[in-house]
This record gives structure tokens, C-alpha cells and sequence, in this order.
């Protein structure tokens, strides 16, 4: 039979999982963190279980001295408080699973199951982080797509492993990069990063290896690149979609060999760099359309973290938006409060086409526009604008779809050209044609064949479609 240690002050619980399991394990019950760390060598366990919230010592205090007891002792972290940064920091200090409360007795089952199965996690020797000159602001949010992606950074920071983080434009990709950097081995190296989508290819090329002098008609001098930049770091890649096969094959070749050359010169450069990549664009798409190397993808995305939108994720949008309350009140030197219960339950309903980035922009001029203590619904641009309810005739265009489209962009199209990033044409065209897809599909009951002639489509491609767009 199993020995297993259990640390949790609320004995409630305590009682509940020892009597669930006494008949598989023999379970060792303490509410305090040192007296548990002095039982351990006799003990021996073959697994601890581990409150975060102990009335001597943090959780995370225990889990070091504990792995550095026995590293190979398995541990799963249970916790009713949930912060990402926590979960980042117990993932990376070897936890072999982070559960959040409640959970319940069958889950937790099966994962005392499958750690004692895996007799323990990885071995875990990295130090406390240090302050570096790149801002390290915490990943926001409680649901349980946060949560999975801030425990997978915590595991992911252990190693060196390309990661390609894929998302919609202003899910927070560039928050997630730094937030592997800060908690990895390289973090007191640089941290550069440079937007692929924003420079012309030959401007980016020579960003990215710099270039010798004379390599071109405006090389005047040597210049150092982001890749020399970031040796012994972390180089971000954003958008990285939007580079050309021309510098995707010199990418993949820092993959493979790490070493690359200076435009203009024949000198190989050894490249210490970690890359972190992003795209808001689907790779595969790209790949097919022969715009996208496949090996490059396959070694971009050893790992992979996707960033769901914000509307997949509606429970975390009140935490941000008093965070970002938080944030532009003290940068603004304003007394504000609170948000409303109205404004509240409208920034929870609201789709957010632009993800964190446009709730984070809505927050900040509610902010400023506010006179008094609480913000209120007419205080937030997407509300309070009236020419947003969209009012016109429509058997008078009958079917001149131009002006309906038209009229209907009008009142938002501001916001879309501050959201997009350059991506408004693929971004528009996308969300009508998903918006068309479910529309058809609503309208036959979900009848591929009907939709299919509906649209002038064949069904393979109205099923490629589907597929695209999670409509299946």
C-alpha cells in the first residue's frame, strides 16, 4: 500500500480525502508545513498532496524543501486561491500537478493514480527569478484556460525548447513570451523582440541577422542584429507568419545548427538564443498555400500554447478589468473606485472582437473620461457611442449587400483599425465568413449537404470550412 502525505489545514478536507482513499492508501495527515517536513524522512512517502495556503509556511516553501529533501518525490499542489503566478512558480519547482478547489474526489483520483504511475516529476534545480529590465507583468485570469497556461509556462521555462504561441490578435501572446522568459534559466540575458509584420522584408532581414558594412548601398557601417542581440537570451519572433521563406530558411537554420551570418558577410555567428515565436494567422493554412515552410512549423512547435480569445473566456474579464482599473487610476493620478454593477455585466456580455488589448484600451479612456468615483456604462467608448446601433432600410438597398456591410462597419470600423495590427482585411473577411458558415448551418440544422448548395460550395470544401473555424 501506498504512503501518502498529506498537508492541509482545512480539516474538512482533510477528512474527506483520508476516508475517500483509506482503503487504497495510508494516508499521513498534517496542518502544518515544518511538522510535515520533519516527518517526511521517516514517513517515506510516495506522494505528497500540498495545501498552498498553510498557517506556518507557504505551500511554495514547503515544495522546495521538499524537492530538496527528495526530488523525485511527486507532488500535487491543491489550492483554492487561484493565481497564475503560483501555478507558474509550482509547475517550474518540479509540482507534478496543480489542482485548483473544488475539485472533485474522482479527479483527484486519478491524478494520484497517474503520479504514482509516474513515480515523480523532473528533476527541478532553477533559482529564485531576479529583476530584469524587461517588465514581467502577471498573466490575469482564473478560468481553467488560464490556468492550464500558466502551468505549462512554469514547465516550459524549465527548458530550451522552441514554443510557437498562437492566438488572436491581442489575446496577450507577448505577455506569455515574457512570462516563460522571466521564469527560465535565461532571464538575466536579454530579451528582444521585433514584429515580423510590421517591416519590409529587407528592413527585417537585416533587424533580425544585421548586416556588414557595405552589404548594400545604405550599409554604412556594421550593424548588429537582433539575434547577436539576444545571445545567451530570449528573441521573440511576433507574427512570425509574415516573414518571407527567405528568412524563414535562415531561422531554421539557427534552429537546427545555431549559428547564422550577417548580411554581407561569410563569418559563421554561433546564436545561444532561445526563440520564442507567435501568429495570429493559421500556419497550416499558410503551409498549404506554399507561403509557409513545414519544417520550420514542426520545429517552432515543439510546444505549442494557444491564447484563447476573451470571449471563450468570459469569467476572467471582471479580474482584468479591475486590474487595468488598478493600473490607469494610479497612472492617471485619478481617485476611481470601482466599475459599476451595469458596466460590469456590459464589459462581461460585449464579444470583444479585440481581445485583452481593446478591453485593456476601453478601461483606460473610461478612465480618463470618468469625473466621478465609479466608472459607468457612458464612461466606455463601446457603449456610449449611439451611432453604434445601426438603423437603415433595408428594402431600400434590397440586395446591394455593399451598402448594408457598409453601414453596418461604419460606427466600429475606428475600433477595428486600432485592434487589428495591420490584419483588417484577413481579420473582417474571416469573421464574416465564419458568421455566414454558423448563419447557413443554423438555418438547414446543421445539414452539410443543404448548406453546401446553399453557399455554391462542395461539401469537402464547405467541410475544410468548418473545420477552419471549429464548426464541426
Amino acid at each position: 500500500m501506498h504512503n501518502i502525505c498529506l498537508i492541509e489545514d482545512d480539516q474538512e478536507i482533510a477528512k474527506n480525502i483520508s476516508q475517500f482513499f483509506n482503503r487504497d492508501y495510508q494516508f499521513y495527515a498534517f496542518t502544518e508545513g515544518t511538522k510535515a517536513l520533519a516527518s517526511i524522512p521517516q514517513i517515506k512517502p510516495d506522494l505528497v498532496l500540498l495545501d498552498v495556503n498553510l498557517p506556518d509556511l507557504s505551500g511554495l516553501e514547503v515544495l522546495k524543501k521538499i524537492k530538496e529533501q527528495n526530488n523525485k518525490l511527486p507532488v500535487i499542489i491543491l489550492t483554492g486561491y487561484i493565481s497564475t503566478q503560483t501555478a507558474i512558480e509550482a509547475m517550474k519547482e518540479g509540482a507534478y500537478e496543480f489542482i485548483t478547489k473544488p475539485f472533485t474526489l474522482e479527479k483527484l483520483s486519478g491524478e494520484i493514480k497517474k503520479a504514482l504511475s509516474d513515480h515523480g516529476a523532473p528533476p527541478s534545480n532553477y533559482t529564485k527569478t531576479v529583476e530584469t529590465t524587461v517588465e514581467a507583468d502577471e498573466i490575469i485570469g482564473k478560468s481553467p484556460e488560464v490556468v492550464e497556461i500558466a502551468k505549462l509556462i512554469g514547465q516550459l521555462a524549465k527548458t530550451d525548447t522552441p514554443i510557437l504561441i498562437l492566438g488572436e490578435s491581442g489575446t496577450g501572446k507577448e505577455l506569455v513570451a515574457k512570462a516563460i522568459y522571466h521564469n527560465s534559466n535565461r532571464r538575466e540575458k536579454p530579451f528582444v523582440t521585433i514584429n515580423c509584420s510590421s517591416l519590409p522584408e529587407v528592413v527585417l532581414e537585416s533587424e533580425l541577422f544585421g548586416h556588414e558594412k557595405g552589404a548594400s548601398a545604405s550599409a554604412f557601417s556594421r550593424k548588429i542584429g537582433k539575434f547577436e542581440q539576444a545571445q545567451g537570451g530570449t528573441i521573440f519572433l511576433d507574427e512570425i507568419a509574415d516573414t518571407s521563406v527567405s528568412i524563414q530558411n535562415r531561422i531554421l537554420r539557427i534552429l537546427n545548427e545555431q549559428e547564422f551570418e550577417r548580411n554581407g558577410g561569410d563569418e559563421p555567428i554561433k546564436a545561444d538564443v532561445r526563440i520564442i515565436a507567435s501568429s495570429s494567422k493559421s500556419l497550416v493554412d499558410l503551409i498549404k498555400d506554399g507561403k509557409f515552410r513545414v519544417d520550420l512549423f514542426y520545429r517552432l512547435k515543439v510546444v505549442s500554447i494557444y491564447l484563447p480569445p476573451l470571449r471563450e473566456r468570459k469569467t476572467d474579464i471582471p479580474l482584468l478589468a479591475n486590474h487595468f482599473l488598478k493600473r490607469y487610476t494610479k497612472v492617471n493620478q485619478k481617485e476611481i473606485k470601482s466599475i459599476s454593477r451595469d458596466a460590469l455585466e456590459l464589459l462581461v456580455k460585449y464579444p470583444w472582437p479585440g481581445n485583452v488589448r481593446e478591453l485593456e484600451n476601453n478601461i483606460h479612456t473610461a478612465v480618463v473620461m470618468a469625473k466621478g468615483e465609479i466608472l459607468l456604462p457612458e464612461h466606455f467608448p463601446i457603449f456610449s457611442d449611439t451611432k453604434d446601433k445601426v438603423s437603415f432600410d433595408y428594402e431600400k438597398v434590397q440586395n446591394d449587400y455593399y451598402k448594408i456591410f457598409a453601414e453596418v462597419l461604419e460606427p466600429i470600423f475606428a475600433r477595428v483599425v486600432n485592434n487589428s495590427q495591420g490584419f483588417i482585411y484577413e481579420h473582417l473577411l474571416a469573421a464574416l465568413e465564419k458568421a455566414v458558415l454558423e448563419k447557413i448551418l443554423k438555418h438547414n440544422k446543421g445539414n452539410q449537404l443543404k448548406s453546401s448548395k446553399m453557399m455554391g460550395l462542395s461539401r469537402n470544401t464547405l467541410r475544410d470550412r468548418m473545420a477552419k473555424y471549429n464548426l464541426m
